[in-house]
């Protein structure tokens, strides 16, 4: 796979914000997601969302499976650069920009905005 440059957006993640009438937001290689374990257990669906960038971090948290756990380890900082190694199926999502949300698993595709991601606090 090749490395992308630190804000480099791909065409597969510009094809889902097209489809889903956004303006892309670069998820940079250097900065982290919260990504929980199970994702590596081909559990479905893959869900992820996105807050607002902070610091190192580019907002998105993802999971497998139902709903997440509250528990303060269920989401482990990875960044985006070795994300493929955990659930490459993610990729084309991550140019989606603080308010989304989706949901993917086979013949599955849910994309939508959320807006309470965006609220402080």
């Amino acid at each position: 796979m090749a490395k992308l440059a630190s804000n480099e957006i791909t065409a597969a993640q510009r094809a889902v914000c097209e489809r889903y009438e956004v303006q892309p937001v670069a998820s940079p290689a250097g900065l982290k997601v919260g990504i929980a374990q199970n994702v590596r257990d081909a559990i479905m669906p893959i869900n992820g969302l996105r807050h607002r960038p902070v610091g190192d971090t580019t907002g998105w948290y993802i999971w497998a499976g139902g709903e997440p756990s509250d528990s303060s380890d269920f989401f482990v900082p990875v960044h985006v650069e070795h994300l493929g190694q955990w659930c490459a199926d993610v990729l084309p999502y991550l140019a989606l920009p603080p308010g989304s949300r989706f949901q993917i698993a086979p013949d599955h595709e849910d994309v939508w905005m959320d807006g309470s991601l965006l609220e402080p606090g």
